[in-house]
């Protein structure tokens, strides 16, 4: 069919316009391209949610790893009330949703370009790139305490290999021996992780080597769920008493780290130096680095971003997700990932669109398995704001209280197991 010019100049101002309202796909035919780099909780429910959304879109998810291992309940696998594999899933069933998985690193991401370039140098163009690098561990915070060191000082906070290294070291540990954890500083990866690993390693060594310490060294004077774990340190392991298997030291008592000597097995806080058979030192941490190259974080170490969207408000068309955002109240948790990777699917595929965005929410669920017949846990709701930040719904969700009965917290067990199962389904499939 012949086309005269003023036809042509019709196209072409209907084809610019598109453009500049964020849906040429639609117009032109072209199947947009999404890329997610980092295959954990965060990009794996993006990538799923996003194929549910539009299965036009084609979507590429870099991850190096062929299998991630969760970080929740891998607490478990130290007391023995888990096995490793248990924490382990793939990506097949994201393949047989069409969506493809590269098996590289992301060496750079070009927000300009629009380019991921990957680690054997093959370059991936996209149209909107969600970025979920999870964390960076900071080994140059603590003197004598580096990437080195972890491999005889694990930090257990990236599960697989980390926590399999801890798990046998409590098991070669003399009855009678010293363990000694060392929590971050806030923010941090799950606010209530390790002292639900202070119960798990305790209910280990109150079954299997009863004459053993715990020593937790803590650069805070309260943390997540303080009264409950607390509570349950002294139902359990005697806290509080003059046979308490748990020592706890607060900032204010010194418990803050200053050194940590591999070699001697010894750490040094202003309380003093404390020689430990077993250490678990886990570092401050920041975004992960990926995004700090890609420059998509601030003077805080994370990643801001547009609160209802997940678009970082340093380069348009890149999303991030999960632990590496600054994401108002909400915890860096597993959950709290799940969460923001559903609102950020539907935030893509509507700018995609030229759509306005829908109204989010988001949830979040925490439980913390104290003894094997004893759970607690906190959860809330959050919805955007009137100035566009994220707030906690008042009212909504709850902590578990200090007097429910054990028939109560006997089911939150259950309840954690059953979480567990359904939000990893969810996001591995």
């Amino acid at each position: 069919m012949a086309t005269n010019r003023r036809t042509f100049l019709k196209l072409a101002v209907g084809a610019s316009a598109a453009a500049a309202s964020g849906f040429p796909f639609l117009c032109l035919g072209a199947k947009p391209r999404v890329v997610i780099v980092g295959g954990g909780i965060g990009g794996a429910t993006a990538a799923r949610y996003l194929r549910r959304a539009d299965a036009s879109l084609d979507i590429t998810l870099i991850e190096p790893k062929a299998a991630y291992h969760t970080c929740f309940m891998s607490n478990e696998v130290l007391s023995g009330e888990r096995e490793l594999d248990s924490i382990r899933f793939g990506y097949d069933a994201l393949k047989g949703e069409n969506i493809n998985v590269v098996s590289q690193a992301a060496k750079g991401v070009d927000p300009d370009a629009k380019k991921v370039t990957l680690a054997n140098g093959d370059v991936l163009s996209y149209d909107r790139c969600i970025v979920a690098p999870g964390i960076n561990l900071d080994f140059y915070a603590i003197p004598g305490y580096d990437a080195e060191a972890a491999e005889r000082i694990p930090h257990a906070w990236q599960a697989g290999p980390q926590t399999a290294l801890l798990r046998d070291q409590l098991r070669a540990m003399p009855d009678g021996g010293t363990v000694v954890i060392a929590p971050p500083r806030h923010p941090f990866r799950c606010p209530p992780g390790p002292y639900e690993r202070v119960c798990q390693i305790a209910h280990y060594l109150k079954h299997n080597k009863p004459k053993s310490k715990i020593i937790v060294l803590d650069p805070k004077d309260k943390f997540s769920k303080f009264g409950l774990f607390k509570q349950g340190w002294a139902n359990h392991y005697g806290y509080g008493t003059d046979n308490s298997m748990i020592d706890w030291v607060s900032a204010k008592q010194g418990g803050e780290v200053s050194a940590v000597d591999a070699k001697q097995m010894s750490i040094t806080a202003s309380a003093g130096t404390f020689k430990a058979d077993v250490m678990n030192v886990i570092p401050p941490q920041g975004a992960g680095m990926i995004a700090v190259d890609a420059d998509l974080v601030d003077a805080s170490g994370w990643c801001p971003v547009n609160e209802q969207t997940f678009e970082s408000t340093r380069y348009p068309g890149v999303y991030v997700i999960g632990d590496a955002s600054i994401a108002g109240p909400m915890p860096k948790s597993g959950y709290a990932a799940n969460s923001q990777a559903k609102v950020c699917a539907a935030a893509v595929v509507a700018s995609l669109r030229g759509e306005p965005m829908p109204a989010p929410s988001w949830v979040n669920t925490c439980y913390s398995i104290i003894a094997p017949e004893d759970c607690v846990a906190v959860s809330a709701v959050y919805r955007l704001g009137a100035e566009g930040k994220i707030v906690a719904v008042e009212g909504a969700g709850g902590l578990t209280p200090e007097d429910a009965s054990p028939e109560m917290r006997k089911r939150a067990v259950a309840y954690a197991h059953s979480w567990f199962r359904n939000i990893t389904r969810d996001t591995f499939g």
